[in-house]
């Protein structure tokens, strides 16, 4: 039986089985629906995530293969290390997450177009109030000079997008981010799909099926309710 696009209603939040993503776009599952909480929630949860343009419908996808970093093979180069120790930069969780995505969403629009849409942004601005979207920050004389931004509700930190105002801001915002997650016993990042930027961190791809299998097992993970509690990250690098 072919495999058929799903459109989703503005009802039942439900999602089809990822497994019935399509080959071609790859990953392409479902269209419609909208952006609210409840169906964002159960979307991570299933291994699912929402990417699209403006003026386009929204769109879910599933890719064959997913961008994972594993927390014990993040990569950090002899290079990095020198410049975090060279530069007095102060790293905080989740106290500048509008002015984090803000400036994704500018980066990404200065270079290529961005998927972060207004109406996407709003959407993560309302799952950070409710403690479920959240941000790591780079700053640099009470400057905020880099970060990221991404979905936790288990173990797996969904990483959504980073951004950078000077050189390697953005690695050092993943690094914080990588042993933040080892020391709350974290398993693993989603990086959703691969790029030659993420390979140098240390990300792998695993087939669809991997990834769902740990994604369940990653379901199980109690997350510390302080665990992105807003506050400055000291000695995180050590």
């Amino acid at each position: 039986m072919s495999k058929q696009i799903y459109q989703l209603g503005p009802v039942q939040y439900g999602f089809p089985d990822p497994k019935l993503a399509l080959d071609e776009p790859d990953g392409l599952l479902a269209f419609g629906g909208d952006l609210t909480i409840q169906r964002l929630k159960l979307a991570y949860k299933s291994g699912i995530f929402p990417w699209f343009s403006e003026d386009e419908p929204i769109m879910w996808w599933s890719p064959s293969t997913r961008a994972v970093i594993e927390l014990s093979d993040f990569h950090i180069s002899k290079s990095l290390k020198k410049y975090q120790q060279k530069n007095n930069f102060k790293i905080s969780i989740n106290t500048q997450f509008k002015s984090v995505i803000d400036g994704c969403q500018q980066q990404r629009i200065n270079e290529e177009g961005t998927w972060i849409t207004d109406d996407m942004k709003q959407a993560y601005l309302a799952l950070h109030t409710l403690e479920i979207a959240h941000s790591i920050e780079v700053s640099l004389n009470d400057k905020l000079v880099g970060g990221l931004y991404g979905i936790m509700q288990n173990g797996v930190f969904c990483g959504e997008s980073m951004f950078h105002t000077m050189t390697n801001t953005s690695k050092l915002a993943s690094w914080a981010l990588v042993n933040w997650l080892k020391q709350h016993n974290a398993h693993f990042i989603d990086c959703q799909l691969t790029n030659p930027y993420l390979t140098s961190l240390g990300a792998t791809e695993l087939t669809r099926c991997d990834f769902l299998t740990k994604l369940k097992l990653a379901n199980k993970f109690k997350m510390p309710s302080d665990m992105w509690k807003p506050q400055q990250l000291d000695n995180i690098y050590e």
